[in-house]
């Protein structure tokens, strides 16, 4: 496995941090959850609960061991700092300063560890004049520009659906503890890698950010259409509407001869893909009056072989029914003991030989304590005493 013998102390919790350890979990690093006493993660009381299981926290915490440590404790800073020597990667997502005010700043974390990587997951990073500021998914895709290029003109913005940011923030984290694994195979040294929720929606606002870099014009929404693009959206038909994307003028032409709208062409209103920009209208007219002679089944066959993308617009229930999500193992069956059998998304990221895999499930709350601190050489006798004290 890809980070086998990797140990990942997790002080993370909600989605960013924890969907950042996930990642490095599933490539077998050792992953130890702490967790506060009693309460653990919060998500583990959100979302749909099943035998009293939280599935949203079940999927974004497999393959990790849970301790619960009391971190305002004495003895519980000892305990960390014990698992921060023996550690190849400290992930956390306090606001900036609260590590450090808890007896843990960076040249103390250098000291105990020289090789340790700490990847530090917030709303707006370590610096500048908002680094204090509290933050969640929906302020960062407020405040990335991402909502106001997404609806239609005239519309309040729209935020995604998902936590997106939260999640790019998580890609991001993974993507940055394993370059800073890497360099340190060169320079024997660990690192800090710093991730802001408002910085990873900045960096996937894409040819948005680029156009208006170039000219200082604001972008308009376009809703389903592309900004770019004629035509390319979602076109009626005559039961369910279709997603098509002929994205240059090769796919263009074949999709007019598919609907037998070639003489399309010749028409100067839609002769170039300007041209179809400022006629979007009147060249959807002209696609749907034909695609709404044909149902949606029909008509991905067709634009299908003819070399044309298109796809249905699925909901959930369709999604994972669907054989191509099958084929690609992208559901997954995880036995929690004692609980229920917990469906999950699978792994996206495919490694021929090494491929990712669930070790175990979500861990119960303190689950791995006693392993763990046995680990470090605490006594019985001390463990005892730090759970007499409610300390773990």
């Amino acid at each position: 496995m890809p980070l086998s013998g990797i140990r990942v102390v997790d002080l993370t919790r909600i989605i960013a941090g924890p969907f950042c350890t996930m990642l490095l979990a599933d490539l077998n690093a050792e992953v130890i959850k702490i967790e506060t006493p009693g309460e653990g993660d919060p998500l583990r009381q959100q979302g749909e609960a099943v035998a009293g299981l939280s599935w949203y926290y079940a999927a974004y915490n497999r393959n990790k061991r849970s301790v619960t440590l009391d971190l305002r404790s004495q003895e519980g800073k000892d305990v960390l700092a014990r698992l921060i020597e023996g550690a190849d990667v400290l992930v956390e997502n306090y606001r900036p300063g609260v590590l450090a005010a808890i007896g843990f700043p960076p040249e103390r974390l250098e000291a105990l560890n020289p090789r340790l990587v700490t990847c530090s997951v917030s709303g707006f990073g370590q610096e500048g004049p908002y680094a204090q500021r509290p933050s969640f998914d929906f302020i960062a895709q407020a405040m990335s520009g991402f909502m106001s290029i997404n609806g239609r003109e005239g519309e309040d913005p729209i935020r995604s659906g998902i936590p997106i940011s939260d999640l790019v923030a998580g890609l991001y984290g993974a993507l940055g503890v394993v370059a800073a694994l890497q360099a340190r195979e060169r320079t024997g040294r660990g690192q800090q890698v710093g991730i802001a929720l408002l910085d990873g929606m900045l960096s996937f606002l894409s040819f948005m950010a680029a156009n208006f870099l170039a000219s200082g014009r604001l972008p308009v929404r376009t809703g389903n259409d592309h900004p770019l693009v004629a035509p390319y959206g979602l076109y009626a038909t005559a039961d369910h509407p279709i997603a098509i994307a002929p994205s240059n003028e090769g796919i263009l032409s074949r999709l007019l001869k598919a609907l037998s709208l070639e003489h399309l062409r010749d028409d100067p209103r839609f002769a170039t893909n300007a041209a179809r920009m400022a006629n979007r209208d009147a060249l959807r007219a002209e696609v749907e009056a034909v695609t709404r002679l044909n149902d949606q089944a029909s008509w991905i066959a067709t634009l299908n072989a003819a070399g044309v993308p298109c796809g249905p617009v699925l909901n959930l229930e369709q999604v994972f029914d669907d054989p191509q999500v099958r084929a690609s193992e992208m559901v997954l069956e995880v036995d929690h003991p004692g609980r229920s059998t917990v469906r999950m998304l699978g792994f996206p990221l495919k490694l021929s030989d090494t491929p990712c895999r669930i070790s175990r499930p979500a861990p119960e709350l303190g689950a791995d304590t006693e392993d763990v601190l046995r680990s470090l050489d605490i006594s019985p006798e001390d463990i005892a005493a730090m759970r007499a004290g409610r300390l773990i």
